[in-house]
């Protein structure tokens, strides 16, 4: 890699902290578009360049998100009983859907992670965001379902999941907006480990994989990405809890409508980035 694919890494990796402290999201939006970039750059194969960017994706959310979650765990606003039984089925989910994408053809992968953004940057724009938390779920059963849905879109989209996660939390299970990205957080330790792990086993024996590479793991960018998004982590934290849930909504939801339309196609398509 060039000094510039390095800054790029590294810049990608602040904005992703960034966005996992502020709005309980792994940062994929900023991450995934970079490094395909930078590993189509470099040569190598598109199908295999989306799954590295994924799965690499996933094991950078991993202490990110851990980092979040005890900074957030600190300020209480953690619902520890909905996060372990979402996090352990949601380990299970992305397993099994880390195995899926890893026999899709590289562009149906960027359409689908960019219609996904789409779609919920829409409804994140689209819904009210104030939910009364006396009202907030409280079942086992319907932690457990969530659990393996997120696991599930985790693993197929080489994603943490918080930008579902999120609007799930807060229009389903109706928690409050800082309690829906603090769980998150701890959720996506889970989902992100789970997704990651299937992503190397899925990897081991492909042809063509860059330099460093164990699997779909790249671990060059991984250090690069980790460097920058565990930085940034506790200064999102620390701006999300000035801000209203509502404020945080609009944020995480323009940045994930920018991204899925570059992703799927969409701006190249009108000739614009």
């Amino acid at each position: 890699m060039t000094g510039i694919h390095i800054i790029i890494l590294l810049l990608a990796g602040a904005g992703a902290g960034f966005a996992t402290g502020l709005m309980g999201v792994g940062g994929g939006f900023f991450m995934v578009p970079a490094q395909f970039w930078i590993l189509k750059s470099i040569g190598i194969d598109p199908t295999i360049a989306i799954r590295i960017a994924l799965g690499t994706n996933l094991l950078v959310v991993l202490p990110t998100a851990l980092r979040g979650a005890l900074l957030n765990h600190r300020r209480g606003v953690v619902v520890w009983n909905a996060s372990v039984a979402l996090g352990c089925s949601a380990v299970i989910g992305a397993y099994l859907g880390a195995i899926i994408s890893s026999n899709l053809p590289g562009r149906v992968l960027t359409m689908i992670f960019g219609l996904f953004m789409i779609i919920v940057a829409m409804a994140m724009l689209t819904i009210p965001p104030t939910i009364r938390t006396q009202h907030a779920v409280d079942r086992l059963s319907v932690f457990i379902f969530w659990g393996l849905v997120f696991g599930l879109i985790s693993g197929i989209l080489g994603v943490a999941g918080g930008g579902i996660y999120v609007p799930i939390m807060v229009f389903v299970l109706k928690f409050t907006v800082h309690q829906a990205v603090a769980t998150s957080m701890v959720t996506m330790v889970f989902s992100a480990a789970g997704g990651a792990f299937s992503f190397l086993v899925n990897g081991l024996d492909v042809e063509g994989l860059p330099p460093y590479s164990t699997g779909y793991l790249n671990w060059l960018q991984w250090m690069l990405l980790s460097v920058g998004s565990l930085s940034m982590a506790s200064v999102g934290v620390r701006v999300a809890h000035r801000l209203k849930g509502k404020t945080i909504q609009h944020i995480l939801a323009c940045f994930l409508m920018f991204f899925g339309l570059k992703m799927a196609g969409f701006l190249e398509w009108v000739r614009l980035f």
